[in-house]
Order: C-alpha cells, then sequence, then structure tokens
C-alpha cells in the first residue's frame, strides 16, 4: 500500500487521535501524529493506545497513519527511540517521519520511513541518496518552485511530499539554531521558541534604521491552493497540511477545503486517484480565511516574490470586516460586508499593535449603500480601547456563527458498496463488494415463503438492505438474485444486513496490506559531500556511523552538541530583507542613478540585547542570520534524557 504514482494523497495534520479522526473524516488520505516522544512538537504528543485506536479507524477507509519521530537524538535517547518504534509497528503504524540517520543503523522492523522536511531536501542529488538509502516518501523544502520539483522528480523514483498549506519556518527546515543558541531550546529538538515571530529592528551598515519594531522573519502561511494542478504535474504525489498545534476546526476546515479542491482536480484528471477510500460530504462550506493564518503566501511555487512577510503582526487578524462610522457611550457602529454575531471576535491595528475586541453583542441596524449597519456592544468599556476613532478599519478573526458550525458534525465519509441477495439451501446469503474490490458475505437461516405481493416484497428488500445507518458505508447498488419474491421479516432482512456489514469492515481491516520498508539500493549509496559541518545536525554515534558507512570522512558535531562557540549561520533562509525594503543589487540593477549605490555590506536585526549580523549569499539568493551562542547556553550541557556525556566525534574520520 505505497504511495503510487497515479496516486494523490491529502495528509492532514493532529494534535490528538480525536483530531486525527475527524481529519480522515474531512477527507485525509493519511494522518501525522507524534507519538509519545521525539516528535518535534513537544506539546503534540500521543500515547501508543490512542495511536492504536486512530490507525484502526483510518485503515477502514485505506487511510495511512504516519507518526513523527523527527528530532535529532542524543546517544542516550537511541535505545528509548528503538523501544518506541517496536510499539509503533505493533500498534500498526504505517510510517515514520524522522531526519536522524542514526535510526537507521539501529534494530527497526520493517516499517516505511519517509524523510522529513527537517531533512532539508533542495536537490536532486539530496533527494536521490535518501531514496536510495532506504526512504520510502520525500518531503521536499518548501522553498523549492514547481521548475526544481520537475528535476528532482524527472530523476527520483522515490514519492515526493510538499507542504500545500499552514505556518511557514522562514529558515530553511533544519537549519535553524536561533532559537538554542539564545535560549537553549533546540528546534531540531522539538522545543522551538519562534524567534522568528519577535519583532525586530533592521539597521543599515552604517546604523541607519531601515525598519523598526517589524516582525521582519515571521512570514505569511502558506497557501498553494491555485497551485495544486501545477504541484500534480511538476510530480508532487503527497499535499500536507502544516497544523500538529493546531485546534479540530482548524483541521476541518482546510482539510476539508483541500479535499474539495482534490476532487474537482481528480474529476477532470481520471488518470489519476485518490490515496484512500470513500467519498467525503462536507456539510459546511470551506474558508481558509476563517481560521488561523496570518494572510496567504504561494511563498517561491512560482518564483521570488515581495510581499511573502506578515510583518505587521504574527497574529490572526482574520479578515476584513468593515469600518467604524460611530462611537457611542457603551457601543460602537460598525457598517459591515458581511452579517455578525454575538460572541464575534474583532480586531483593529493601534500604530504597531493589534487590539483584540469580544463583542458581546451585535444588533443590525439596517443595511446602506456601503453595507450593514451593526450595532456593537464590546465586553470592554471603550475607554480602555486605545486608538479606536471613526474610520479605524475593523477586522475578524472569530466568526461565532461560522466555527458554531464546526463543532457538530461537518463531514461524512462513506465507502460505496455492491450488495447481493441471494438464496441458499437453508435461506439467505447477503453478499458484498466494496469499491475496492473487497469481498465478505453473511448468512441467515429461514423458510422462505413466497411473497404476497411481489412488487412491495422486492421494493421493501431493496429499501431495508440499502439502510446503511450511522455506518462508513453506502450502498450504490442492490441486486436481488432470487428465483421468484420471497416473503421476508423486516427484523430478518436487517439483521443480516447488519451481520454483513460487520463482517466487511472485519474483511476491511483483514485486507489492509501495511506498506513494507524500502530496502536500500545496492552498491551502497554514497552521500553527495565527503564532509558534513553542524548544519548536518549529526548528534550520536549511530548517525555519524551512518555518514562514514556512506562516504563522508569529515563530520562536525551538531550545533546542540556545543562545539561551535563562534559565530555562525543561525538561520538560513530563502527570504531575504534587502529584497523585501528594495536593498537588493538585483532590482537596482538597470536603474539609473542607483545601481552602484547599493551594496552587500552587512545589516544587522536588534531584538532586544540580541543583535545578528546579516549576510547575503547572492548566488544561491539567501539570507543568513549570523549570531553566537549565549554564554550561559554555551557552558550547560545539551538536553539528554540522562547525564551528559560529551559527544566524541567531531571532525572524526573513520576507524580502520
Amino acid at each position: 500500500m505505497s504511495l503510487l504514482d497515479h496516486e494523490l494523497e491529502l495528509l492532514a495534520p493532529a494534535k490528538t487521535a480525536e483530531i486525527g479522526r475527524e481529519a480522515i473524516l474531512h477527507g485525509a488520505d493519511a494522518v501525522y501524529i507524534g507519538g509519545p516522544a521525539f516528535g518535534a512538537r513537544h506539546n503534540a504528543s500521543n500515547p501508543i493506545e490512542d495511536i492504536s485506536a486512530l490507525v484502526e479507524f483510518a485503515h477502514r477507509y485505506r487511510s495511512r497513519i504516519f507518526v513523527t519521530m523527527n528530532t535529532i537524538m542524543h546517544d542516550s535517547e537511541l535505545e528509548l527511540a528503538r523501544k518506541q518504534i517496536w510499539q509503533l509497528y505493533e500498534a500498526g503504524v504505517d510510517a515514520l517521519i524522522i531526519q536522524d540517520m542514526g535510526l537507521l543503523e539501529m534494530d527497526l522492523p520493517p516499517i516505511q520511513l519517509h524523510a522529513s522536511t527537517q531533512c532539508d531536501i533542495r536537490t536532486v542529488e539530496k533527494a536521490k541518496f535518501l531514496g536510495d538509502v532506504g526512504f520510502s516518501q520525500l518531503v521536499l523544502a518548501r522553498e523549492l518552485t514547481l521548475d526544481k520539483i520537475k528535476q528532482i522528480r524527472a530523476e527520483v523514483d522515490t514519492p515526493l511530499e510538499y507542504f500545500v498549506h499552514g505556518a511557514l519556518c522562514v529558515a530553511f527546515s533544519g537549519q535553524c539554531f536561533i532559537s538554542h543558541a539564545d535560549t537553549g531550546r533546540s528546534a531540531n529538538r522539538g522545543d522551538c521558541s519562534q524567534a522568528c515571530r519577535l519583532p525586530y529592528t533592521l539597521n543599515d551598515n552604517q546604523g541607519r534604521v531601515v525598519a523598526f519594531e517589524k516582525h521582519l522573519l515571521s512570514m505569511k502561511d502558506n497557501d498553494q491552493s491555485a497551485n495544486l494542478e501545477a504541484l500534480v504535474d511538476a510530480g508532487i504525489r503527497s499535499f500536507k497540511i502544516e497544523g500538529r498545534y493546531k485546534d479540530m476546526g482548524y483541521v476541518k476546515n482546510i482539510t476539508a477545503n483541500y479535499r474539495l479542491l482534490l476532487d474537482e482536480l481528480l474529476e477532470r484528471r481520471p488518470e489519476f486517484a485518490r490515496a484512500g477510500s470513500g467519498r467525503t460530504r462536507v456539510l459546511f462550506t470551506p474558508d481558509v480565511d476563517k481560521t488561523f493564518h496570518r494572510g496567504h503566501t504561494d511563498y517561491f511555487a512560482t518564483g521570488r516574490k515581495d510581499d511573502i512577510g506578515a510583518f505587521d503582526s504574527p497574529k490572526y487578524v482574520g479578515v476584513e470586516l468593515g469600518a467604524v462610522v460611530r462611537i457611542g457611550g457603551d457601543h460602537i457602529d460598525v457598517v459591515t460586508n458581511a452579517p455578525m454575531a454575538n460572541g464575534d471576535g474583532l480586531n483593529y491595528m493601534n500604530k504597531r499593535t493589534t487590539v483584540g475586541i469580544q463583542a458581546n453583542k451585535a444588533e443590525k441596524l439596517g443595511d446602506t449603500e456601503d453595507g450593514q449597519r451593526w450595532r456593537v456592544f464590546p465586553n470592554e468599556p471603550l475607554a480602555t480601547l486605545p486608538g479606536l476613532k471613526v474610520g479605524t478599519v475593523i477586522m475578524r478573526n472569530r466568526d461565532h456563527q461560522w466555527e458554531a458550525a464546526l463543532h457538530k458534525k461537518s463531514s461524512e465519509r462513506h465507502v460505496g458498496l455492491q450488495l447481493t441477495l441471494s438464496e441458499t439451501a437453508s435461506g439467505l446469503r447477503l453478499s458484498i463488494v466494496d469499491e475496492d474490490g473487497i469481498v465478505s458475505q453473511a448468512e441467515a437461516a429461514i423458510e422462505l415463503q413466497p411473497a404476497q405481493n411481489a412488487e412491495q416484497a422486492e421494493s421493501g428488500l431493496r429499501a431495508s438492505l440499502a439502510k446503511m445507518g450511522n455506518t462508513m458505508f453506502v450502498a450504490d447498488h442492490v441486486e436481488l438474485k432470487l428465483s421468484q419474491p420471497w416473503f421476508v421479516p423486516s427484523s430478518v432482512i436487517n439483521a443480516l444486513r447488519r451481520d454483513a456489514v460487520a463482517a466487511h469492515e472485519a474483511a476491511r481491516l483483514a485486507a489492509w496490506q501495511r506498506p513494507q520498508r524500502k530496502a536500500p539500493a545496492e552498491p551502497r549509496a554514497v552521500y553527495p559531500d565527503t564532509q558534513l559541518s553542524y548544519l548536518a545536525n549529526v548528534y550520536n554515534e549511530k548517525a555519524r556511523e551512518f555518514y562514514f558507512k556512506h562516504g563522508v570522512q569529515l563530520i562536525d558535531a551538531a550545533y546542540e552538541a556545543h562545539e561551535e562557540p563562534g559565530e555562525v549561520s543561525l538561520m538560513i533562509t530563502k527570504h531575504c530583507l534587502r529584497f523585501s525594503f528594495n536593498l537588493c543589487p538585483k532590482q537596482a540593477k538597470g536603474v539609473q542613478g542607483v545601481q552602484g549605490q547599493v551594496k552587500a555590506e552587512p545589516m544587522t536585526l536588534v531584538s532586544g540585547d540580541h543583535t545578528y549580523n546579516l549576510r547575503f549569499d547572492c548566488k544561491p539568493c539567501e539570507m543568513h542570520v549570523m549570531g553566537a551562542m549565549k554564554p550561559g547556553i554555551l557552558n550547560s550541557p545539551p538536553p539528554s534524557a540522562v547525564p551528559y556525556s560529551p559527544l566524541t566525534f567531531h571532525r572524526k574520520r573513520p576507524q580502520n
């Protein structure tokens, strides 16, 4: 059951197993979720028992469950990781998403391995290598363009996965160390402090302020909805939604949105098929603007753009609703472009700050030429709301009525059945074939009696057999293969249908074939480079052994090993602040009076008592945020499961 080249997989996140079940009902062909440990999201872990139940639920729909174990691991943690992997395998999990190559050197069950986005897969050579060493699916870097994806797909036969929606890390995944340098909280170990969402002041090389107290490293949210077909044509087969910290409403909304988009594409492109089973019926209208986002961008998929940053605020400000037209003693009047409701969440910008308002009560006053006029009674005194005045633009970031619909049943997913009722020597047999070709049957012993009203008897049998109730099935076709119309009591036919459906659910689970781990290529693949810096995130001896085995001769320890005391690249990003503020030499090329004035001198970012130098690597068009580890962090041991023992493989050569 590995992902085939003609299958398109919608991959949704789940903070909990309950959210995972709803993701499946809303159209996910696969779900990724954190296990008890090592999941790169400290506050999104789940016990084995919950994951086991989610696996059984998912496999009924031919959806797959992936568990994230994508942190880098200290030597002292490897045995715990190995035991957890075996537990997950026994629970039926279909694949692990990992970045630590040390795991490939361990005694693992034959479970599929997917290369995490933290593996920083940006080149054909890296993708080909990971496929050759045994990875069954590759999560490509978010920064790749459609053309680059096509290049990788042309040379690599491993299924490719790509983030299509959700929050964006400004750095190349796995290439950000600013959190660990400043706080000791490592992003590669699942505890990012999100320094990219802080306000910064940008200074030029002469100390002049280019931007003051802006969220200069905060990106808008990824939205590839307009590029789905282009991504399919480029070779992407798994479409991943970010959000293992997101709530139920977000997962329902975004999963349903992409399910509808992919279903429309599949309708037009019959050469492709859905990776999972069933048909999804969404019972609400998905809207990507209604749940958390920082604005939308397709990032670098179609080339570099100058509007990818969410510089004003890293929060969810929602969508524009209207403007204040009058301020009363305890209320404001707002002319809006949409209806309001009690409990709506509103906000507005005051200088560089977002001010929130809870609409305790919203009364419609009437319609105007510009929209609807509403009287809003906030939950706080107007005198406490800074900068609120006539003309203030009001945003809505919580649509109470829309969100209320998501708290109810909001989607159904059914697998189509063909049912055939026939006779046996002792009574009746109900045979079932589903859309996946899985067959089952159940029988009932009954003395058959001719029906007095043939037409009514047949109609009743068809109606009773088609009643699937709250099951996961829908009857697409009912066939009666009977020698003559028989009278069958409704209690008998209903019991036969229930037994047949239960038998078919069991048959579907029994027929599931878990994908097997991909065998490494022979002869052994050679890594594209012969030496690795701290950027390779080698944090344990097993990872070192892996790279030595594949031709690497010199290996630096991971940044978390505290062997890089000087100034280094704490963040490598495709986002360029010189470009964002029109200071890029390429932008100035050919502009009269400007070319030659724009130089590549260092700039600095300042946040509180932190100052970072910016280095611009113009050939690959990348920005490096340079800095050193804080003394307090440098002098403390790296986090580990047991008392720290220093790593001893800095720049080691292989042993003879």
